[in-house]
């Protein structure tokens, strides 16, 4: 199941909901009647895919991963680009496919345990209780990464820098 899923997923980012059983028992290595020993029908095999994406225990490892002796601004700037890419990568794949197929494998968004820990271990250095950072750090890196609400994304460096700083400076007289 998880190598035909593997092998579904470039396929799908390249041709769609247009992939062809035939293009994903190709990419598998599998005869094509095998899939469906394992998958009812090739939208079956659509959304093991977009499940996978949406998967939230890669992320987590992902930041999971993040050294813990970085410091705290270095430490969100790794947090924020692991997560700009998979905003980025389901962004792809969630375009890939109709519309149909979203309804099919919607769900709510959960918090981030990984994130949250991060911010308990700088719980000094923050001034809003962790897992409200983690949620309000999650939804600027969303709102300046995806694609369709942001034109260029802004760079980790950036986003932690407006994250932690906000936007206000002082003001220069005229």
């Amino acid at each position: 199941r998880l190598m035909i899923v593997a092998a579904a997923l470039p396929l799908l980012l390249e041709h769609g909901d247009r992939v062809t059983s035939r293009q994903i028992a190709e990419a598998a290595g599998i005869a094509e009647g095998t899939i469906f020993r394992v998958f009812a029908d090739k939208d079956e095999i659509i959304v093991a895919v977009v499940e996978s994406a949406l998967d939230p225990e890669p992320l987590e490892a992902a930041l999971e991963s993040i050294p813990a002796g970085l410091g705290f601004e270095a430490s969100l700037e790794a947090a924020v680009e692991i997560m700009q890419q998979r905003v980025i990568d389901i962004w792809q794949v969630m375009s890939s496919v109709s519309t149909k197929f979203h309804e099919k494998t919607r769900r709510p968004m959960v918090d981030s345990d990984a994130l949250v820990r991060l911010f308990q271990a700088h719980r000094a250095e923050i001034t809003v209780e962790p897992i409200n950072a983690a949620r309000l750090l999650r939804a600027l890196t969303m709102s300046t990464t995806h694609p369709m609400l942001a034109g260029e994304p802004m760079s980790p460096a950036e986003l932690v820098h407006l994250f932690l700083h906000g936007i206000g400076g002082k003001v220069q007289p005229c």
